[in-house]
């Protein structure tokens, strides 16, 4: 159903008190569109007051913003310099970037349409009827405004306002996500260079014993079996050489790619062995509730609450009478000459409301349609909050076995390589059997393996604490 009332079109005055009475009905309805719509409580999450597992050497509660840049805590220059090169540089960053520049125009697409339109116009006509020929000259402004008088447009303001802050909130998730990901596999470059200088130095002590054994056989102190049994250990330490040379180099290539380059762009750069890169200080906890602020991807969560909450509201306001207001204002006459004379302006004023009278129910449809997406976003937002927690306990639990494991596996490897030692020099003495050679010769390897292994584990068991504690963007 609609209604308006109207001042019809036609050339005459224009007086300032019609102008007044234009601009005070504008600020008047203006003023009766509705506050924006309440923010909905976030569903209940239990969280606990402190976390159950506590990494050996961790400190708490961390100051805001001291886990921004947590990779520059690891003493690590090149690890630094390819971290910064990857935020700048990688295509997921700068896609989130370009959403969340999308998502910022279309607040400004919602912001103008809360605006009063107003365009210009003006034309020429010539037109001739039955010999005689006549002209027509127009110019002048058209406006058109609908107050937002149940909150509707408001509504989506603040829906696309939510979802502008939910773009922001991924491009920082992005950016936490990708800083660990370099970490990661700087990480596994360094484990991996030291695992196969590992194997390559147990390869050259292995060779020496085939060796030994081989002078040994020729001069009769030893059977062929014996020389045999060295040379097969040899081979299968060898063969383990190749095995590590081919996943180094995948983790170079992988490592590459995420920083924006070509695969073999940092096979140079990475050639030399390094050190796993591990923190010289101790980790600083926050508290769970302080660690679920700071993260990203839960702050994205809950702002596509408000979101959806905002779009039942608007759905909801939708099902109320709409008004619309339109006029205009120009010059009109048969001559350009007789624009400027008052008698050629021409005014018009129009209200137009419009009442939802009968629909089949969709309207109510539709407020059903953004409810059900409403509890959507809040059970999303639990399973956000509830997987954030679980990342932490089990970053921490990995870190305290890992660095317990490390501590045995060290001793081993300590305690390996002196019965290695001893062995060799016995059975070069003729004192032992080559069986308790080749024994300590793969005891050894295997430590020393497994030492290298869990290191890499401890760095990337803290890179993941990091990462789950929301560091990486303040």
């Amino acid at each position: 159903m609609h209604c308006a009332a109207c001042i019809p079109a036609r050339p005459g005055r224009w007086r300032p008190w019609r102008a007044a009475a234009l601009g005070c009905g504008l600020a008047l309805l203006a003023a009766c569109a509705s506050a924006p719509p309440p923010a909905g409580a976030l569903p209940p999450v239990d969280v606990p007051a402190q976390w159950s597992t506590a990494a050996p050497g961790a400190a708490g509660p961390a100051q805001a913003g001291a886990l921004a840049r947590w990779w520059e805590g690891l003493g690590d220059a090149q690890l630094a310099a390819l971290v910064a090169q990857a935020l700048q540089a990688q295509p997921s960053v700068q896609a989130a970037q370009s959403a969340l520049r999308q998502a910022r125009a279309q607040v400004r697409v919602q912001q103008a349409g809360l605006l009063p339109q107003v365009d210009a116009s003006a034309s020429a006509q010539r037109s001739r009827s039955g010999g005689t020929a006549g002209n027509s000259f127009q110019a002048g402004f058209d406006a058109l405004w609908e107050p937002d008088l149940f909150g509707r447009l408001d509504a989506g303001l603040q829906a696309s306002a939510a979802d502008a802050r939910a773009a922001q909130a991924s491009l920082e998730q992005v950016q936490v996500s990708l800083a660990a990901e370099v970490a990661l596999q700087y990480i596994s470059v360094r484990g991996l260079q030291q695992r196969l200088a590992i194997a390559q130095r147990n390869l050259e002590s292995q060779q020496q014993t085939l060796q030994i054994t081989d002078w040994r056989v020729q001069a009769g102190l030893a059977t062929a079996l014996v020389a045999e049994q060295a040379r097969a250990a040899a081979a299968q330490t060898a063969a383990q050489v190749p095995q590590l040379q081919a996943s180094l180099a995948q983790a170079r290539h992988a490592l590459a790619v995420l920083t924006g380059q070509a695969p073999a762009a940092l096979d140079a750069a990475l050639a030399a062995p390094g050190p796993v890169p591990l923190p010289s200080e101790a980790v600083l906890l926050d508290i769970p509730a302080d660690t679920l602020r700071q993260r990203p991807d839960v702050r994205a969560a809950q702002e596509r609450v408000q979101a959806a909450l905002a779009r039942v509201s608007q759905a909801d306001a939708a099902r109320y009478p709409s008004l619309r207001l339109s006029g205009s204002l120009g010059l009109r006459a048969l001559t350009l000459g007789a624009l400027g004379d008052g008698a050629s302006v021409v005014q018009t004023l129009l209200g137009s409301l419009a009442v939802p009278v009968f629909d089949g129910g969709a309207a109510q449809a539709r407020v059903d349609v953004q409810q059900e997406a409403l509890e959507q976003a809040r059970s999303a937002y639990q399973s956000a909050v509830l997987a954030a927690l679980q990342e932490v306990e089990d970053a921490l639990a990995v870190l305290q076995g890992e660095r317990a494991r490390l501590a045995r596996l060290q001793e081993a490897a300590q305690a390996a390589d002196q019965a290695a030692l001893l062995a060799g020099q016995r059975y070069a003495s003729g004192l032992i059997d080559f069986a308790a050679v080749l024994e300590t010769q793969r005891t050894l390897l295997a430590t020393q393996d497994a030492v290298a292994v869990s290191q890499a584990s401890l760095g990337t068991g803290h890179v993941r604490l990091y990462k789950a504690l929301g560091g990486g963007w303040p």
